[in-house]
């Protein structure tokens, strides 16, 4: 394999030229996405950085505390990306997403690092941090979307929800169908990009494995495990995210809150 070609932050300055195709689009058709535009881009430069630094300094240390403390921080931005997207304020989002992510995503990245990859030890921030912060970060959309479908569905079909209560039922199956409903829609879009892979494009981690000059092969065999790791991530996530946030969308009486 060839060795890995260095992009240096003036060659990197030149990829803006995209970004102010994009503006001039905008402002053209009156988007007025051009602001948007300029924040998108100097978050990304100043938040990639600041986590490159950051990483540096954390794979110097390869202490495991530092590791899950940083992992649990990315967590949280994640949990709040989600309370913000779904936008409720009758119901507590935040805190169970938060708690029932950390111990999910933690102990699904501590197996794949450990008994998959077999890193010593596992908790290595080469593996470790990559692996989790791609399960967070397709979790986060299975999840976001999920929410917002179980709760527009308890909205739009509360009297169906209401009439089954009234009737003697109690709040899990006057909710069963919108919960699976809403579990089905978090889980297609990983199980959608599972039957396109490597026909439509390739993925971002194998692409980047062999950019690095990566063996193809095991950039494949890596991606594989990735791509296996992010179903069952996002299935178990879901399930467990959108049954506790439902639960609370009733009280003890089986009263919809919504």
């Amino acid at each position: 394999m060839t060795s890995v070609i260095e992009i240096s932050w003036l060659q990197l300055s030149l990829s803006l030229l995209f970004i102010l195709i994009a503006a001039a689009a905008s402002l053209y058709y009156r988007l007025k996405l051009e602001k948007d535009l300029l924040i998108g881009s100097v978050r990304t430069v100043a938040q990639l950085a600041l986590v490159g630094y950051l990483l540096q300094f954390i794979f110097d240390l390869e202490h495991p505390l530092l590791i899950l403390l940083l992992y649990m921080w990315m967590l949280f931005w994640a949990a709040h990306a989600i309370r913000g997207r779904v936008e409720e304020e009758r119901v507590a989002i935040l805190g169970p997403t938060f708690v029932s992510m950390a111990v999910t995503f933690t102990l699904i990245t501590v197996m794949v690092t450990r008994v998959v990859v077999q890193v010593e030890p596992w908790y290595q921030p080469q593996y470790f941090i990559p692996l989790g912060g791609m399960i967070a970060g397709n979790a986060m959309n299975a999840v976001s979307l999920s929410l917002e479908r179980l709760l527009s569905s308890l909205r739009d079909q509360r009297q169906e929800v209401e009439l089954v209560l009234s009737l003697g039922g109690n709040w899990q199956e006057a909710s069963q169908r919108l919960r699976r409903e809403a579990i089905r829609a978090g889980m297609i879009p990983s199980i959608n990009a599972m039957m396109t892979v490597g026909l439509v494009s390739l993925p971002g981690m194998m692409s980047g494995q062999i950019l690095a000059g990566v063996d193809p092969a095991l950039a494949v065999r890596y991606q594989i495990l990735v791509m296996l790791m992010l179903v069952g991530a996002t299935a178990l996530g879901t399930l467990i995210v959108v049954n506790l946030i439902l639960k609370r969308c009733f009280t003890r009486l089986d009263q919809l809150r919504l």
